[in-house]
């Protein structure tokens, strides 16, 4: 599940000409491409995603949209070159939203081989689109598969009607077997994103949409735990006292339920949300995220983050289609990564990741904690005499407190 929130941090202003000053490692680290595609057909009311419906949109045109993409994507290979950031073909690009399917699968073939011609692509690199199951068929895939995809991931959330409809979810469950099958049979890995503690949903409910998501024999599976956003309609009904709000306890039983589930299916974690059928069905792309690989975001409110430097672009897609025509930055602001930062967010995000952060990246006196978390049956043992920071399944429902006491 990659998608941009509809809140942009605060930072620096970013330069008109959106030229970077590249760190000493440059072009060291593998660069992926992400493209937002920010339309939906109806808002969830759980969503806090940067998405418009049609009538939202004011301004702009949905249908232009993949020329707006095509342009900053052109955009983008001047600016990296001229700021002396060495070009790299892609390895991994990821089509997220909203419903980057809501846009007809050639527009999306047609985004993808602006990103080739421009960066070229790696042989073998992962290119995956989002899709709800009601937005994509038989033709729409096969386009897709033609055109360069290698990766459905499905929004299935629940396999039950009145959990569904608590998220405002509107696509029949009984779709998303039919749909998993039509990507298997053009030869594309697939993944199925489920969302649990839904306000009402019951253990034996969440239950119910882990066998309904086992038995489509995924490659990949994505389970999060329900956050209530403020300013969401999901977040009004619950400070009214209409939906009740998600119940932690029952949260972390739904956690320990997937991961058994799961790994009694032959799904292994590989970060703390996140199972697949082997390290080759791992989401790349959102690997690359949590190993601190560089990539160019593309779209409305999309982040980037290249050389040391990272930047969103401005929220709207009328005010993004004016910049990127007009040949200036969409960016809304920036900031430079200094050291610590780039410490902090390597513990933060590698230690949700299975075998990523090792002890020897860490602190003198964070490695004197690791001896403790291992008592506490929060990291395991065995992985850390290996010199790795690996979570137990406790560790994982308490993974913020293990990065706290890591980085304190």
């Amino acid at each position: 599940m990659e998608s941009m929130p509809s809140a942009l941090p605060i930072a620096d202003p970013a330069p008109r000409d959106g030229l970077i000053t590249p760190g000493p490692d440059a072009g060291a680290v593998p660069f992926g491409v992400y493209v937002h595609v920010p339309f939906c057909r109806v808002r969830c009311g759980y969503c806090d995603f940067n998405t418009y419906t049609a009538s939202e949109l004011r301004g702009v045109r949905r249908d232009d949209y993949a020329g707006h993409a095509v342009r900053e994507i052109e955009w983008a290979a001047t600016v990296l070159d001229r700021s002396g950031v060495p070009r790299r073909p892609v390895s991994t690009v990821f089509f997220g939203g909203g419903t980057p399917t809501m846009l007809p699968a050639s527009d999306l073939v047609m985004i993808l081989r602006a990103i080739d011609d421009t960066w070229g692509i790696l042989p073998g690199a992962e290119i995956t689109t989002e899709a709800n199951p009601d937005s994509v068929d038989a033709e729409s895939i096969a386009t897709l598969q033609r055109g360069g995809f290698t990766r459905m991931s499905y929004g299935m959330q629940s396999a039950v009607p009145h959990v569904l409809a608590t998220l405002d979810r509107t696509h029949d469950p009984l779709r998303v077997p039919v749909v998993v099958d039509l990507a298997k049979q053009q030869g594309l890995d697939v993944s199925l994103d489920l969302i649990y503690s839904t306000p009402g949903e019951s253990l034996a409910d969440w239950r119910t949409s882990l066998d309904a998501a086992v038995a489509c024999a995924p490659d990949h599976v994505s389970a999060y735990s329900l956050i209530v956003e403020d300013g969401t309609a999901m977040g009004r009904a619950v400070s009214r006292g209409e939906l009740p709000a998600p119940d932690d306890d029952l949260a972390a039983d739904m956690y320990d339920l997937a991961d058994e589930v799961f790994g009694a299916a032959g799904y292994s974690w590989y970060e703390v949300s996140n199972w697949s059928r082997g390290p080759e069905h791992a989401s790349r792309h959102n690997l690359s995220y949590w190993k601190g690989h560089d990539w160019w975001g593309v779209g409305p409110g999309a982040h980037s983050s290249v050389a040391g430097t990272r930047w969103w672009n401005v929220k709207h897609p009328a005010p993004y289609a004016n910049r990127v025509l007009d040949r200036v930055s969409p960016a809304a602001g920036r900031e430079t990564l200094d050291a610590e930062t780039r410490y902090v967010e390597r513990v933060l995000l590698a230690a949700r990741v299975r075998g990523e952060l090792t002890t020897s990246e860490l602190r003198q006196e964070a490695r004197g904690r690791v001896a403790g978390l291992i008592a506490r049956g929060l990291v395991d043992g065995s992985a850390a005499v290996r010199g790795r920071i690996d979570l137990t399944r406790t560790g994982r429902l308490l993974a913020d407190a293990v990065v706290r006491e890591l980085l304190d």
